[in-house]
Protein backbone atom coordinates (compact mmCIF):
# COMPACT_ATOMS: atom_id res chain seq x y z
CA UNK A 1 0.00 0.00 0.00
CA UNK A 2 1.38 3.48 -1.11
CA UNK A 3 2.66 5.98 1.57
CA UNK A 4 0.39 8.78 2.14
CA UNK A 5 2.21 12.13 2.72
CA UNK A 6 1.53 12.78 6.40
CA UNK A 7 1.13 16.71 7.25
CA UNK A 8 1.99 17.80 10.81
CA UNK A 9 0.21 19.77 13.33
CA UNK A 10 2.54 22.29 14.31
CA UNK A 11 3.13 24.09 17.53
CA UNK A 12 1.88 27.62 15.45
CA UNK A 13 -1.00 25.54 14.37
CA UNK A 14 -2.54 25.10 18.17
CA UNK A 15 -3.41 28.84 18.04
CA UNK A 16 -4.72 29.05 14.69
CA UNK A 17 -6.29 25.87 13.64
CA UNK A 18 -9.46 24.38 14.96
CA UNK A 19 -9.63 20.43 15.37
CA UNK A 20 -12.74 18.98 14.42
CA UNK A 21 -13.71 15.97 16.25
CA UNK A 22 -15.97 13.19 15.19
CA UNK A 23 -18.67 12.32 17.23
CA UNK A 24 -19.69 8.85 18.42
CA UNK A 25 -20.72 9.48 21.76
CA UNK A 26 -22.99 12.79 21.84
CA UNK A 27 -22.87 13.46 26.25
CA UNK A 28 -18.97 11.85 26.53
CA UNK A 29 -17.54 13.89 24.17
CA UNK A 30 -18.99 17.26 24.72
CA UNK A 31 -17.11 16.94 27.85
CA UNK A 32 -14.11 15.87 25.45
CA UNK A 33 -14.23 18.58 23.64
CA UNK A 34 -14.36 21.07 26.84
CA UNK A 35 -11.41 19.20 28.05
CA UNK A 36 -9.26 20.01 24.20
CA UNK A 37 -10.57 23.83 24.95
CA UNK A 38 -9.17 23.75 28.44
CA UNK A 39 -5.62 22.98 27.61
CA UNK A 40 -5.77 26.10 24.62
CA UNK A 41 -7.14 24.45 21.81
CA UNK A 42 -9.87 25.17 19.40
CA UNK A 43 -12.11 22.44 18.97
CA UNK A 44 -15.46 21.99 17.91
CA UNK A 45 -17.52 18.54 18.08
CA UNK A 46 -19.19 17.51 14.27
CA UNK A 47 -22.87 17.20 14.47
CA UNK A 48 -23.77 17.25 11.09
CA UNK A 49 -25.80 14.20 9.75
CA UNK A 50 -27.92 13.50 6.91
CA UNK A 51 -27.95 11.56 3.45
CA UNK A 52 -24.95 13.83 2.34
CA UNK A 53 -22.39 12.05 4.55
CA UNK A 54 -22.64 8.47 3.53
CA UNK A 55 -22.81 10.07 0.06
CA UNK A 56 -19.49 12.02 0.71
CA UNK A 57 -18.10 8.59 2.70
CA UNK A 58 -18.69 6.21 -0.26
CA UNK A 59 -17.60 8.78 -2.79
CA UNK A 60 -14.00 8.71 -0.98
CA UNK A 61 -13.75 5.57 0.72
CA UNK A 62 -13.69 2.41 -0.90
CA UNK A 63 -17.36 0.66 -0.70
CA UNK A 64 -15.41 -2.65 0.97
CA UNK A 65 -14.17 -0.34 4.06
CA UNK A 66 -16.26 -0.64 7.22
CA UNK A 67 -19.44 1.52 7.54
CA UNK A 68 -17.80 3.30 10.51
CA UNK A 69 -15.04 4.20 8.37
CA UNK A 70 -17.46 5.62 5.20
CA UNK A 71 -19.48 7.69 7.78
CA UNK A 72 -16.90 9.49 10.06
CA UNK A 73 -14.82 10.30 6.90
CA UNK A 74 -18.00 11.28 5.23
CA UNK A 75 -18.68 13.82 8.37
CA UNK A 76 -15.26 15.31 7.99
CA UNK A 77 -15.78 16.03 4.11
CA UNK A 78 -19.00 17.27 4.71
CA UNK A 79 -18.03 19.62 7.55
CA UNK A 80 -15.01 20.95 5.46
CA UNK A 81 -17.45 21.27 2.49
CA UNK A 82 -20.09 22.69 4.25
CA UNK A 83 -18.91 26.99 4.17
CA UNK A 84 -18.56 26.75 7.79
CA UNK A 85 -14.75 26.56 8.29
CA UNK A 86 -11.60 28.04 6.89
CA UNK A 87 -10.08 25.00 5.17
CA UNK A 88 -6.53 26.38 6.09
CA UNK A 89 -7.30 26.39 9.83
CA UNK A 90 -8.45 23.41 10.73
CA UNK A 91 -7.08 19.97 11.69
CA UNK A 92 -8.90 16.64 11.70
CA UNK A 93 -8.42 14.42 15.00
CA UNK A 94 -9.00 10.26 14.54
CA UNK A 95 -8.54 7.62 16.67
CA UNK A 96 -6.39 5.04 15.68
CA UNK A 97 -6.25 1.52 17.27
CA UNK A 98 -2.96 -0.01 15.81
CA UNK A 99 -4.93 -3.65 16.24
CA UNK A 100 -6.22 -6.46 13.58
CA UNK A 101 -8.86 -4.68 12.30
CA UNK A 102 -10.19 -2.59 9.33
CA UNK A 103 -9.95 0.65 12.30
CA UNK A 104 -6.77 0.56 12.02
CA UNK A 105 -6.49 2.25 8.43
CA UNK A 106 -9.04 4.91 9.28
CA UNK A 107 -6.19 7.79 9.84
CA UNK A 108 -4.33 6.27 6.17
CA UNK A 109 -8.15 6.27 4.48
CA UNK A 110 -8.81 9.75 5.75
CA UNK A 111 -5.48 11.31 4.59
CA UNK A 112 -5.80 9.40 1.43
CA UNK A 113 -9.66 11.29 1.07
CA UNK A 114 -8.42 14.49 1.52
CA UNK A 115 -6.27 14.11 -1.21
CA UNK A 116 -8.54 13.05 -3.11
CA UNK A 117 -10.74 15.99 -2.52
CA UNK A 118 -7.65 18.22 -3.03
CA UNK A 119 -7.35 19.47 0.93
CA UNK A 120 -4.34 17.27 1.51
CA UNK A 121 -2.87 19.92 2.80
CA UNK A 122 -5.14 19.67 6.25
CA UNK A 123 -3.38 18.04 9.13
CA UNK A 124 -4.68 14.40 10.23
CA UNK A 125 -3.92 14.12 13.96
CA UNK A 126 -4.00 10.87 15.89
CA UNK A 127 -5.51 10.42 18.65
CA UNK A 128 -3.97 7.62 20.05
CA UNK A 129 -0.70 7.26 22.56
CA UNK A 130 3.04 6.86 20.74
CA UNK A 131 1.58 5.53 17.20
CA UNK A 132 2.37 9.11 15.73
CA UNK A 133 3.36 12.42 17.19
CA UNK A 134 2.68 16.09 16.04
CA UNK A 135 4.81 19.08 17.53
CA UNK A 136 1.99 20.73 18.09
CA UNK A 137 -0.46 18.39 19.67
CA UNK A 138 0.34 16.56 22.95
CA UNK A 139 -1.85 14.57 25.69
CA UNK A 140 -0.78 15.44 29.09
CA UNK A 141 -1.43 13.48 31.87
CA UNK A 142 -3.84 15.97 33.27
CA UNK A 143 -5.94 15.77 29.77
CA UNK A 144 -5.73 12.13 30.10
CA UNK A 145 -7.35 12.42 34.36
CA UNK A 146 -9.45 14.65 32.77
CA UNK A 147 -10.62 12.18 29.66
CA UNK A 148 -10.90 9.86 31.61
CA UNK A 149 -13.45 11.16 34.06
CA UNK A 150 -15.21 12.31 31.38
CA UNK A 151 -15.54 8.90 30.33
CA UNK A 152 -17.01 7.98 33.87
CA UNK A 153 -19.01 10.67 34.25
CA UNK A 154 -20.34 9.99 30.65
CA UNK A 155 -21.12 6.61 31.31
CA UNK A 156 -22.59 7.43 34.77
CA UNK A 157 -25.59 9.96 33.35
CA UNK A 158 -26.29 8.06 30.19
CA UNK A 159 -27.18 5.16 32.80
CA UNK A 160 -28.97 7.49 35.18
CA UNK A 161 -30.87 9.03 32.34
CA UNK A 162 -31.75 6.06 30.41
CA UNK A 163 -33.46 4.77 33.45
CA UNK A 164 -35.28 8.01 33.78
CA UNK A 165 -36.24 9.62 30.53
CA UNK A 166 -38.54 6.97 29.53
CA UNK A 167 -40.84 7.38 32.76
CA UNK A 168 -40.74 11.02 33.27
CA UNK A 169 -44.22 13.23 33.46
CA UNK A 170 -42.99 16.14 32.29
CA UNK A 171 -40.76 16.03 28.51
CA UNK A 172 -37.81 16.59 28.46
CA UNK A 173 -36.94 17.13 31.90
CA UNK A 174 -34.10 14.82 31.67
CA UNK A 175 -32.58 16.03 28.43
CA UNK A 176 -32.34 19.58 30.41
CA UNK A 177 -30.58 17.36 33.29
CA UNK A 178 -27.98 15.72 30.77
CA UNK A 179 -27.05 19.50 29.74
CA UNK A 180 -27.14 20.76 32.79
CA UNK A 181 -24.46 17.95 34.01
CA UNK A 182 -22.23 18.31 30.70
CA UNK A 183 -21.77 21.93 31.37
CA UNK A 184 -21.16 21.62 35.21
CA UNK A 185 -18.55 19.07 34.66
CA UNK A 186 -16.71 20.85 31.71
CA UNK A 187 -16.36 24.07 34.30
CA UNK A 188 -15.06 21.92 36.84
CA UNK A 189 -12.25 20.75 34.33
CA UNK A 190 -11.53 24.40 33.30
CA UNK A 191 -10.74 25.21 37.04
CA UNK A 192 -8.83 22.05 37.84
CA UNK A 193 -11.10 20.09 39.56
CA UNK A 194 -14.08 17.38 39.80
CA UNK A 195 -11.85 14.84 38.01
CA UNK A 196 -10.35 12.78 41.08
CA UNK A 197 -11.09 12.35 45.06
CA UNK A 198 -14.01 13.58 47.03
CA UNK A 199 -14.80 16.47 44.58
CA UNK A 200 -15.75 13.60 42.06
CA UNK A 201 -17.33 12.12 44.90
CA UNK A 202 -19.98 15.03 45.60
CA UNK A 203 -20.48 14.91 41.87
CA UNK A 204 -21.28 11.80 41.55
CA UNK A 205 -24.20 12.06 44.61
CA UNK A 206 -25.61 15.26 43.37
CA UNK A 207 -25.46 13.63 39.38
CA UNK A 208 -27.62 11.16 41.27
CA UNK A 209 -30.01 13.62 43.56
CA UNK A 210 -31.00 14.89 40.35
CA UNK A 211 -31.81 12.27 38.34
CA UNK A 212 -33.74 10.43 41.05
CA UNK A 213 -35.81 13.95 41.43
CA UNK A 214 -37.58 14.06 38.04
CA UNK A 215 -40.79 12.94 38.65
CA UNK A 216 -41.50 9.96 37.03
CA UNK A 217 -44.23 7.71 36.24
CA UNK A 218 -43.50 3.61 36.32
CA UNK A 219 -45.07 1.56 33.71
CA UNK A 220 -44.32 -1.43 32.58
CA UNK A 221 -42.08 -1.40 29.71
CA UNK A 222 -40.05 -3.72 27.63
CA UNK A 223 -36.36 -3.47 28.48
CA UNK A 224 -33.52 -3.37 25.62
CA UNK A 225 -30.01 -3.09 25.76
CA UNK A 226 -27.45 -2.27 23.19
CA UNK A 227 -24.05 -3.64 22.51
CA UNK A 228 -22.23 -4.07 19.33
CA UNK A 229 -19.06 -2.75 17.57
CA UNK A 230 -18.20 0.06 19.59
CA UNK A 231 -19.15 2.84 16.86
CA UNK A 232 -22.11 1.26 15.67
CA UNK A 233 -23.41 0.70 18.89
CA UNK A 234 -22.90 4.15 20.78
CA UNK A 235 -23.03 6.90 17.56
CA UNK A 236 -26.58 8.13 16.65
CA UNK A 237 -25.08 8.99 13.18
CA UNK A 238 -23.58 4.92 12.70
CA UNK A 239 -27.06 3.33 14.30
CA UNK A 240 -29.77 5.41 13.19
CA UNK A 241 -30.52 7.11 15.82
CA UNK A 242 -31.49 3.52 17.37
CA UNK A 243 -32.07 4.24 20.96
CA UNK A 244 -34.71 6.96 20.28
CA UNK A 245 -36.49 5.01 17.89
CA UNK A 246 -36.28 1.83 20.77
CA UNK A 247 -37.78 5.22 23.11
CA UNK A 248 -40.52 6.02 20.87
CA UNK A 249 -42.16 2.54 20.96
CA UNK A 250 -42.40 2.18 24.32
CA UNK A 251 -38.95 0.40 25.49
CA UNK A 252 -36.78 1.27 28.31
CA UNK A 253 -32.76 1.13 26.68
CA UNK A 254 -29.39 0.26 28.48
CA UNK A 255 -26.18 0.65 26.89
CA UNK A 256 -23.06 -0.99 28.63
CA UNK A 257 -20.96 2.07 28.87
CA UNK A 258 -17.02 2.77 27.58
CA UNK A 259 -15.48 2.28 30.52
CA UNK A 260 -16.15 -1.41 30.31
CA UNK A 261 -14.33 -1.15 27.03
CA UNK A 262 -11.63 0.57 28.00
CA UNK A 263 -11.03 -1.99 30.65
CA UNK A 264 -11.49 -4.66 28.34
CA UNK A 265 -9.10 -3.19 26.05
CA UNK A 266 -6.75 -2.98 28.76
CA UNK A 267 -6.99 -6.49 30.03
CA UNK A 268 -6.41 -8.17 27.11
CA UNK A 269 -2.81 -7.64 27.39
CA UNK A 270 -2.61 -9.93 30.19
CA UNK A 271 -4.91 -12.85 28.32
CA UNK A 272 -1.89 -12.46 25.34
CA UNK A 273 0.54 -12.72 28.00
CA UNK A 274 -1.32 -16.25 29.36
CA UNK A 275 -1.53 -17.40 25.60
CA UNK A 276 0.97 -16.22 23.84
CA UNK A 277 4.60 -15.32 26.50
CA UNK A 278 6.51 -12.54 26.69
CA UNK A 279 6.12 -8.97 26.69
CA UNK A 280 9.32 -6.75 25.00
CA UNK A 281 8.08 -3.92 27.26
CA UNK A 282 9.02 -5.47 30.58
CA UNK A 283 7.02 -3.06 32.94
CA UNK A 284 3.70 -2.46 30.78
CA UNK A 285 2.01 -5.04 32.34
CA UNK A 286 2.59 -3.94 35.71
CA UNK A 287 1.47 -0.56 34.81
CA UNK A 288 -1.79 -2.39 33.30
CA UNK A 289 -2.66 -4.07 36.14
CA UNK A 290 -2.09 -1.00 38.67
CA UNK A 291 -4.59 1.37 36.09
CA UNK A 292 -7.36 -2.03 35.69
CA UNK A 293 -7.30 -2.07 39.60
CA UNK A 294 -7.52 1.66 40.24
CA UNK A 295 -10.29 2.01 37.17
CA UNK A 296 -12.13 -0.61 38.83
CA UNK A 297 -11.96 0.95 42.42
CA UNK A 298 -13.54 3.63 40.82
CA UNK A 299 -16.46 1.99 38.83
CA UNK A 300 -17.14 0.66 42.36
CA UNK A 301 -16.88 3.79 43.83
CA UNK A 302 -19.38 5.37 41.22
CA UNK A 303 -22.09 2.33 42.13
CA UNK A 304 -21.57 2.16 45.66
CA UNK A 305 -22.48 6.20 45.48
CA UNK A 306 -25.18 6.01 43.27
CA UNK A 307 -26.90 2.77 45.36
CA UNK A 308 -26.23 4.78 48.77
CA UNK A 309 -28.29 7.87 47.35
CA UNK A 310 -31.39 5.93 46.11
CA UNK A 311 -32.32 2.39 45.48
CA UNK A 312 -34.28 3.74 42.17
CA UNK A 313 -31.48 2.43 39.72
CA UNK A 314 -30.39 -0.83 38.08
CA UNK A 315 -26.69 -1.06 38.58
CA UNK A 316 -24.04 -2.97 36.79
CA UNK A 317 -21.61 -5.29 39.56
CA UNK A 318 -18.96 -3.79 37.70
CA UNK A 319 -16.27 -4.98 34.73
CA UNK A 320 -14.43 -7.99 37.23
CA UNK A 321 -17.90 -9.84 37.28
CA UNK A 322 -18.48 -8.61 33.97
CA UNK A 323 -15.23 -10.54 32.46
CA UNK A 324 -16.21 -13.85 34.49
CA UNK A 325 -19.71 -14.38 32.67
CA UNK A 326 -18.73 -15.29 28.96
CA UNK A 327 -16.47 -18.13 30.26
CA UNK A 328 -17.74 -21.52 28.21
CA UNK A 329 -19.46 -18.73 25.18
CA UNK A 330 -16.61 -17.89 23.50
CA UNK A 331 -12.63 -17.95 25.08
CA UNK A 332 -10.55 -15.10 26.19
CA UNK A 333 -7.80 -15.21 23.68
CA UNK A 334 -10.95 -14.18 21.30
CA UNK A 335 -10.52 -10.02 21.28
CA UNK A 336 -10.84 -8.89 17.61
CA UNK A 337 -13.97 -7.29 16.72
CA UNK A 338 -15.19 -6.89 20.47
CA UNK A 339 -14.22 -10.01 21.46
CA UNK A 340 -15.32 -11.94 24.45
CA UNK A 341 -16.81 -8.67 25.76
CA UNK A 342 -19.92 -8.71 23.70
CA UNK A 343 -21.25 -11.64 24.98
CA UNK A 344 -20.25 -10.83 28.63
CA UNK A 345 -22.43 -7.59 27.75
CA UNK A 346 -24.86 -9.71 26.53
CA UNK A 347 -25.35 -11.92 29.65
CA UNK A 348 -24.81 -8.92 31.88
CA UNK A 349 -27.96 -7.28 30.65
CA UNK A 350 -29.88 -10.32 30.86
CA UNK A 351 -28.76 -10.66 34.86
CA UNK A 352 -29.89 -6.85 34.91
CA UNK A 353 -33.15 -7.57 33.53
CA UNK A 354 -32.61 -6.40 30.13
CA UNK A 355 -33.26 -9.99 28.17
CA UNK A 356 -33.98 -8.40 24.67
CA UNK A 357 -30.49 -7.50 22.66
CA UNK A 358 -30.11 -5.47 20.00
CA UNK A 359 -26.46 -6.30 18.69
CA UNK A 360 -25.97 -3.83 16.00
CA UNK A 361 -22.89 -4.35 14.05
CA UNK A 362 -21.44 -2.66 10.46
CA UNK A 363 -22.41 -5.18 7.28
CA UNK A 364 -19.22 -7.05 6.78
CA UNK A 365 -17.69 -6.58 10.09
CA UNK A 366 -15.86 -10.16 9.80
CA UNK A 367 -14.73 -10.21 13.77
CA UNK A 368 -18.05 -8.87 14.72
CA UNK A 369 -20.02 -11.02 12.87
CA UNK A 370 -18.12 -14.44 14.47
CA UNK A 371 -18.14 -12.94 18.42
CA UNK A 372 -21.50 -11.34 18.19
CA UNK A 373 -23.83 -13.46 16.43
CA UNK A 374 -21.79 -16.42 16.56
CA UNK A 375 -22.15 -16.89 19.91
CA UNK A 376 -25.94 -16.53 19.98
CA UNK A 377 -26.22 -19.96 19.88
CA UNK A 378 -24.03 -21.02 22.55
CA UNK A 379 -25.87 -17.66 24.83
CA UNK A 380 -29.43 -19.02 24.15
CA UNK A 381 -28.46 -22.44 25.25
CA UNK A 382 -27.20 -20.79 28.14
CA UNK A 383 -30.18 -18.70 29.07
CA UNK A 384 -32.92 -19.82 26.98
CA UNK A 385 -35.55 -16.25 27.95
CA UNK A 386 -32.75 -13.69 26.10
CA UNK A 387 -33.81 -12.37 23.20
CA UNK A 388 -31.00 -11.03 21.07
CA UNK A 389 -31.47 -9.60 17.05
CA UNK A 390 -28.53 -9.21 14.97
CA UNK A 391 -28.75 -5.90 12.79
CA UNK A 392 -26.17 -5.16 10.43
CA UNK A 393 -25.80 -1.23 9.53
CA UNK A 394 -24.58 -0.32 6.11
CA UNK A 395 -25.15 2.11 3.06
CA UNK A 396 -27.31 0.11 1.04
CA UNK A 397 -29.58 -1.05 3.68
CA UNK A 398 -33.01 1.08 4.63
CA UNK A 399 -33.69 2.03 7.46
CA UNK A 400 -37.22 0.48 7.71
CA UNK A 401 -35.82 -2.77 7.16
CA UNK A 402 -33.85 -2.30 10.46
CA UNK A 403 -36.45 -1.21 12.00
CA UNK A 404 -39.03 -4.04 10.47
CA UNK A 405 -36.31 -6.80 12.07
CA UNK A 406 -35.93 -4.55 15.78
CA UNK A 407 -40.03 -4.40 15.85
CA UNK A 408 -40.22 -8.27 15.55
CA UNK A 409 -38.15 -8.84 18.02
CA UNK A 410 -40.34 -6.46 20.08
CA UNK A 411 -43.23 -8.08 19.46
CA UNK A 412 -41.43 -11.54 21.01
CA UNK A 413 -40.29 -9.14 23.95
CA UNK A 414 -44.27 -7.49 24.30
CA UNK A 415 -45.22 -11.09 24.35
CA UNK A 416 -43.28 -12.21 27.15
CA UNK A 417 -43.82 -9.20 29.18
CA UNK A 418 -47.68 -9.96 28.56
CA UNK A 419 -47.24 -13.06 30.28
CA UNK A 420 -45.05 -11.75 32.97
CA UNK A 421 -47.66 -9.37 33.72
CA UNK A 422 -50.63 -11.96 33.52
CA UNK A 423 -48.56 -14.38 35.71
CA UNK A 424 -48.27 -11.02 38.16
CA UNK A 425 -51.66 -10.50 38.47
CA UNK A 426 -53.18 -13.96 38.58
CA UNK A 427 -50.18 -14.14 42.09
CA UNK A 428 -51.71 -10.92 43.34
CA UNK A 429 -55.34 -12.09 42.66
CA UNK A 430 -54.72 -15.55 44.30
CA UNK A 431 -52.73 -14.14 47.09
CA UNK A 432 -55.97 -11.63 47.55
CA UNK A 433 -58.28 -14.29 47.81
CA UNK A 434 -55.84 -16.48 50.23
CA UNK A 435 -56.16 -13.22 52.42
CA UNK A 436 -59.38 -12.71 52.20
CA UNK A 437 -60.03 -16.40 52.93
CA UNK A 438 -58.05 -16.04 56.12
CA UNK A 439 -59.76 -13.49 57.35
CA UNK A 440 -63.23 -14.66 56.74
CA UNK A 441 -62.48 -17.98 59.04
CA UNK A 442 -60.71 -15.24 61.47
CA UNK A 443 -63.91 -13.58 62.11
CA UNK A 444 -65.40 -16.76 62.49
CA UNK A 445 -63.22 -18.46 64.37
CA UNK A 446 -63.50 -15.08 66.71
CA UNK A 447 -67.82 -15.38 66.37
CA UNK A 448 -67.82 -18.61 67.63
CA UNK A 449 -65.69 -17.84 70.32
CA UNK A 450 -67.96 -15.06 71.61
CA UNK A 451 -70.85 -17.12 71.19
CA UNK A 452 -69.00 -19.94 73.71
Amino acid sequence: MAEVPRVEFTKGMKKTHTLLLPNMLPVHFKMVREIFVNFGYKAELLTNEGPNVISEGLKYVHNDMCYPAQLVIGQMIDALNSGKYDKHKVALIISQTGGGCRASNYIFLLRKALIKAHMEYIPVVSLSMGLEKNPGFNLTNKMLLQAFAAIAYGDLIALLANQTRPYEIKKGETNKIIEKWTQIIATKFANNSGYIGWAMKRNIIDITKDFDNVKVKKTDKIKVGIVGEIYIKFAPLGNNHLQDFLESEGCEVMIPGLLGYFLYSMQNAHYDKEYYGGFKRKFELPFRSAVITIVEQIELMIYKNVAATTSNFVLPEGFKHEKTLSKGIIDHGVKMGEGWLLSAEILELNELGYPNVVCAQPFGCLPNHIVAKGAIRSINAREPGINIVPIDYDPSTASVNQENRIKLMLSVAKEQLDKKIEEKASHNRARSVRSNLNASVAARTKLDNWEL
